[in-house]
Protein backbone atom coordinates (compact mmCIF):
# COMPACT_ATOMS: atom_id res chain seq x y z
CA UNK A 1 0.00 0.00 0.00
CA UNK A 2 2.88 2.37 0.72
CA UNK A 3 4.79 1.40 -2.51
CA UNK A 4 1.61 2.08 -4.27
CA UNK A 5 0.66 5.34 -2.35
CA UNK A 6 4.18 6.83 -3.11
CA UNK A 7 4.05 5.97 -6.61
CA UNK A 8 0.75 7.94 -7.60
CA UNK A 9 2.39 10.65 -5.48
CA UNK A 10 5.27 10.97 -7.92
CA UNK A 11 2.78 10.51 -10.63
CA UNK A 12 -0.29 11.54 -10.56
CA UNK A 13 -0.69 13.73 -7.11
CA UNK A 14 2.61 15.97 -7.12
CA UNK A 15 2.79 16.83 -10.83
CA UNK A 16 -1.39 17.79 -11.01
CA UNK A 17 -0.76 19.98 -7.38
CA UNK A 18 2.13 21.82 -9.61
CA UNK A 19 -0.25 22.82 -12.03
CA UNK A 20 -2.84 24.12 -9.58
CA UNK A 21 0.19 25.71 -7.20
CA UNK A 22 1.50 27.66 -11.11
CA UNK A 23 -2.03 29.19 -11.49
CA UNK A 24 -2.45 30.34 -7.86
CA UNK A 25 0.40 33.10 -9.31
CA UNK A 26 -2.41 34.60 -10.68
CA UNK A 27 -4.79 36.91 -9.55
CA UNK A 28 -8.54 35.67 -9.93
CA UNK A 29 -8.94 37.93 -12.50
CA UNK A 30 -5.73 37.11 -14.14
CA UNK A 31 -7.13 33.90 -14.48
CA UNK A 32 -10.40 34.29 -15.30
CA UNK A 33 -9.72 36.46 -18.24
CA UNK A 34 -7.50 33.70 -19.56
CA UNK A 35 -9.82 30.97 -19.18
CA UNK A 36 -12.68 32.79 -20.79
CA UNK A 37 -10.96 34.69 -23.63
CA UNK A 38 -13.22 33.82 -26.68
CA UNK A 39 -10.63 31.98 -28.67
CA UNK A 40 -10.27 29.79 -25.43
CA UNK A 41 -13.76 29.86 -25.23
CA UNK A 42 -14.04 28.32 -28.63
CA UNK A 43 -11.48 25.70 -28.02
CA UNK A 44 -13.50 24.46 -25.17
CA UNK A 45 -16.58 23.84 -27.48
CA UNK A 46 -14.93 22.09 -30.00
CA UNK A 47 -12.62 20.16 -28.01
CA UNK A 48 -15.41 18.40 -25.37
CA UNK A 49 -18.17 18.65 -28.24
CA UNK A 50 -15.58 16.30 -30.37
CA UNK A 51 -14.59 14.41 -27.65
CA UNK A 52 -18.15 13.58 -26.26
CA UNK A 53 -19.09 12.78 -30.15
CA UNK A 54 -16.43 10.90 -31.10
CA UNK A 55 -17.11 8.86 -27.61
CA UNK A 56 -20.51 7.90 -27.81
CA UNK A 57 -19.67 7.08 -31.57
CA UNK A 58 -17.48 4.56 -30.43
CA UNK A 59 -19.76 3.44 -27.64
CA UNK A 60 -22.20 2.02 -30.38
CA UNK A 61 -19.69 0.92 -33.00
CA UNK A 62 -17.30 -0.27 -30.10
CA UNK A 63 -19.92 -2.18 -28.73
CA UNK A 64 -20.88 -3.81 -33.22
CA UNK A 65 -17.19 -4.21 -33.21
CA UNK A 66 -17.06 -6.63 -30.10
CA UNK A 67 -19.83 -8.55 -30.62
CA UNK A 68 -18.78 -9.16 -34.56
CA UNK A 69 -15.49 -10.54 -33.13
CA UNK A 70 -16.98 -12.70 -30.02
CA UNK A 71 -19.99 -13.90 -31.71
CA UNK A 72 -18.81 -14.62 -35.18
CA UNK A 73 -16.73 -16.62 -37.46
CA UNK A 74 -15.04 -15.11 -40.46
CA UNK A 75 -12.25 -15.41 -42.92
CA UNK A 76 -9.17 -12.59 -41.86
CA UNK A 77 -11.17 -12.28 -37.90
CA UNK A 78 -7.78 -12.37 -36.43
CA UNK A 79 -6.45 -9.81 -38.73
CA UNK A 80 -9.23 -7.55 -37.88
CA UNK A 81 -8.72 -7.73 -34.52
CA UNK A 82 -5.18 -7.05 -34.49
CA UNK A 83 -6.44 -3.77 -36.42
CA UNK A 84 -8.28 -2.77 -33.69
CA UNK A 85 -5.11 -2.07 -31.49
CA UNK A 86 -3.82 -0.45 -34.34
CA UNK A 87 -4.16 3.19 -32.75
CA UNK A 88 -2.93 1.81 -29.68
CA UNK A 89 0.35 1.36 -31.45
CA UNK A 90 0.49 3.91 -33.84
CA UNK A 91 2.53 7.21 -33.43
CA UNK A 92 -0.10 9.86 -33.00
CA UNK A 93 1.35 12.12 -35.36
CA UNK A 94 1.55 9.23 -37.59
CA UNK A 95 -2.02 8.62 -37.28
CA UNK A 96 -2.53 12.84 -38.12
CA UNK A 97 -0.86 12.64 -41.46
CA UNK A 98 -2.57 9.88 -42.91
CA UNK A 99 -6.14 10.77 -41.91
CA UNK A 100 -4.97 13.84 -43.56
CA UNK A 101 -3.70 12.42 -46.53
CA UNK A 102 -6.78 10.36 -46.69
CA UNK A 103 -9.49 12.91 -46.27
CA UNK A 104 -7.91 15.77 -47.57
CA UNK A 105 -10.09 17.07 -50.82
CA UNK A 106 -7.26 15.29 -53.33
CA UNK A 107 -7.28 12.26 -50.53
CA UNK A 108 -8.62 8.42 -51.12
CA UNK A 109 -12.19 9.01 -48.91
CA UNK A 110 -11.75 13.00 -49.00
CA UNK A 111 -11.97 13.77 -52.78
CA UNK A 112 -15.59 11.73 -53.30
CA UNK A 113 -16.95 13.21 -50.25
CA UNK A 114 -15.66 16.70 -51.19
CA UNK A 115 -17.75 15.73 -54.03
CA UNK A 116 -20.93 15.93 -52.63
CA UNK A 117 -19.93 19.12 -50.69
CA UNK A 118 -18.86 17.61 -47.74
CA UNK A 119 -15.18 18.68 -46.66
CA UNK A 120 -13.35 16.60 -43.97
CA UNK A 121 -10.29 18.05 -43.26
CA UNK A 122 -9.59 21.24 -42.00
CA UNK A 123 -12.71 21.69 -40.54
CA UNK A 124 -14.50 20.25 -37.40
CA UNK A 125 -15.24 16.85 -38.74
CA UNK A 126 -11.61 16.09 -39.36
CA UNK A 127 -11.41 16.63 -35.33
CA UNK A 128 -14.15 14.53 -34.71
CA UNK A 129 -12.69 11.96 -37.18
CA UNK A 130 -9.44 11.79 -35.94
CA UNK A 131 -10.72 11.30 -32.09
CA UNK A 132 -12.95 8.59 -33.23
CA UNK A 133 -9.75 6.90 -34.52
CA UNK A 134 -7.98 6.91 -31.51
CA UNK A 135 -10.81 6.23 -29.11
CA UNK A 136 -12.42 2.92 -30.66
CA UNK A 137 -9.93 0.77 -29.42
CA UNK A 138 -10.74 1.53 -25.73
CA UNK A 139 -14.59 0.36 -25.97
CA UNK A 140 -13.87 -2.43 -27.81
CA UNK A 141 -10.95 -3.70 -25.13
CA UNK A 142 -13.54 -3.04 -22.69
CA UNK A 143 -16.18 -4.98 -23.50
CA UNK A 144 -15.19 -7.84 -25.53
CA UNK A 145 -14.12 -9.36 -22.31
CA UNK A 146 -17.13 -9.44 -21.00
CA UNK A 147 -19.08 -10.53 -24.18
CA UNK A 148 -16.63 -13.64 -24.09
CA UNK A 149 -17.74 -14.30 -20.59
CA UNK A 150 -21.15 -14.44 -21.21
CA UNK A 151 -23.01 -17.21 -19.95
CA UNK A 152 -25.39 -18.47 -23.07
CA UNK A 153 -27.69 -20.70 -21.18
CA UNK A 154 -28.96 -17.28 -20.19
CA UNK A 155 -29.54 -16.43 -23.78
CA UNK A 156 -30.99 -19.87 -24.40
CA UNK A 157 -33.52 -19.94 -20.89
CA UNK A 158 -34.73 -15.77 -22.61
CA UNK A 159 -35.15 -17.93 -26.26
CA UNK A 160 -37.00 -20.98 -24.17
CA UNK A 161 -39.61 -18.30 -22.56
CA UNK A 162 -40.60 -16.68 -26.16
CA UNK A 163 -38.20 -14.14 -26.10
CA UNK A 164 -37.15 -12.35 -29.62
CA UNK A 165 -33.61 -12.04 -30.26
CA UNK A 166 -33.76 -7.97 -29.56
CA UNK A 167 -35.89 -8.77 -26.64
CA UNK A 168 -32.91 -10.71 -25.07
CA UNK A 169 -30.12 -8.60 -26.11
CA UNK A 170 -32.27 -5.57 -24.46
CA UNK A 171 -33.37 -7.14 -21.45
CA UNK A 172 -30.60 -10.13 -20.61
CA UNK A 173 -27.64 -8.77 -22.29
CA UNK A 174 -27.32 -5.00 -22.25
CA UNK A 175 -28.09 -4.05 -18.32
CA UNK A 176 -24.69 -6.95 -18.31
CA UNK A 177 -22.84 -4.87 -20.58
CA UNK A 178 -23.61 -1.61 -19.28
CA UNK A 179 -20.78 -1.18 -16.49
CA UNK A 180 -17.95 -2.22 -19.32
CA UNK A 181 -19.77 -0.11 -22.25
CA UNK A 182 -19.81 3.33 -20.19
CA UNK A 183 -16.67 2.05 -18.89
CA UNK A 184 -15.26 2.44 -22.38
CA UNK A 185 -17.05 5.85 -23.39
CA UNK A 186 -15.23 7.20 -20.45
CA UNK A 187 -11.71 5.77 -21.50
CA UNK A 188 -12.31 6.82 -25.18
CA UNK A 189 -13.71 10.51 -23.91
CA UNK A 190 -10.63 11.06 -21.54
CA UNK A 191 -8.74 9.95 -23.99
CA UNK A 192 -9.81 12.25 -26.84
CA UNK A 193 -9.70 15.44 -24.53
CA UNK A 194 -5.74 15.20 -24.11
CA UNK A 195 -5.28 14.28 -27.66
CA UNK A 196 -3.02 16.50 -29.70
CA UNK A 197 -1.00 14.91 -32.49
CA UNK A 198 -3.40 13.25 -34.47
CA UNK A 199 -5.41 16.14 -34.38
CA UNK A 200 -2.86 19.33 -35.27
CA UNK A 201 -2.71 17.64 -38.44
CA UNK A 202 -6.32 17.30 -39.57
CA UNK A 203 -7.66 20.36 -38.29
CA UNK A 204 -5.93 23.29 -39.88
CA UNK A 205 -5.51 25.01 -35.96
CA UNK A 206 -7.58 27.95 -37.38
CA UNK A 207 -8.09 29.85 -34.22
CA UNK A 208 -12.21 30.09 -33.50
CA UNK A 209 -12.82 27.40 -35.93
CA UNK A 210 -10.81 24.22 -35.57
CA UNK A 211 -8.37 24.73 -32.24
CA UNK A 212 -8.34 22.62 -29.75
CA UNK A 213 -7.34 23.61 -26.35
CA UNK A 214 -4.10 21.09 -26.08
CA UNK A 215 -2.97 23.36 -29.06
CA UNK A 216 -3.77 26.71 -26.89
CA UNK A 217 -1.53 25.14 -23.97
CA UNK A 218 1.29 24.64 -26.17
CA UNK A 219 1.32 27.70 -27.88
CA UNK A 220 1.82 29.13 -24.88
CA UNK A 221 4.35 27.09 -23.65
CA UNK A 222 6.33 28.25 -26.55
CA UNK A 223 5.36 32.08 -25.55
CA UNK A 224 7.01 31.27 -22.28
CA UNK A 225 3.78 31.74 -21.31
CA UNK A 226 3.40 29.52 -18.27
CA UNK A 227 0.95 31.10 -15.76
CA UNK A 228 -1.48 31.16 -18.44
CA UNK A 229 -0.75 27.76 -20.06
CA UNK A 230 -0.78 26.30 -16.53
CA UNK A 231 -4.39 28.11 -15.96
CA UNK A 232 -5.56 26.87 -18.91
CA UNK A 233 -4.47 23.21 -18.06
CA UNK A 234 -6.30 23.62 -14.77
CA UNK A 235 -9.37 24.48 -16.54
CA UNK A 236 -9.34 21.25 -18.36
CA UNK A 237 -8.72 19.43 -15.34
CA UNK A 238 -11.75 20.82 -13.65
CA UNK A 239 -14.15 20.36 -16.72
CA UNK A 240 -12.64 16.64 -17.58
CA UNK A 241 -13.11 15.51 -13.50
CA UNK A 242 -16.53 16.60 -13.40
CA UNK A 243 -18.05 15.22 -16.67
CA UNK A 244 -15.85 12.15 -15.57
CA UNK A 245 -17.17 12.15 -11.82
CA UNK A 246 -20.49 12.26 -13.73
CA UNK A 247 -19.81 9.40 -16.03
CA UNK A 248 -18.09 7.16 -13.15
CA UNK A 249 -21.58 8.10 -10.99
CA UNK A 250 -23.88 6.56 -14.10
CA UNK A 251 -21.83 3.34 -14.17
CA UNK A 252 -21.82 3.18 -10.49
CA UNK A 253 -25.77 3.49 -10.91
CA UNK A 254 -25.75 1.48 -13.92
CA UNK A 255 -23.97 -1.80 -11.83
CA UNK A 256 -26.29 -0.64 -8.83
CA UNK A 257 -29.72 -1.45 -10.40
CA UNK A 258 -28.71 -4.45 -12.37
CA UNK A 259 -27.38 -6.21 -8.90
CA UNK A 260 -30.64 -5.52 -7.55
CA UNK A 261 -32.30 -6.74 -10.63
Amino acid sequence: MGLTLAYLGLIVLIPLSATFLKTAQLAWPEIWATITDPRVVASYKLTFGASFLAALVNMFFGLLVAWVLTRYQFPGKRMVDALVDLPFALPTAVAGIALTTIYSTNGLIGKPLSGLGIKVAYTPIGVWVALTFIGLPFVVRTVQPVLEDLDRELEEAAASLGATRWQTFRRVILPMLMPPIITGFTLAFARAVGEYGSVVFISGNMPMKTEITPLLIITKLEQYDYNGATALAVSMLVVSFTLLLLINFLQWWSSHRYNES
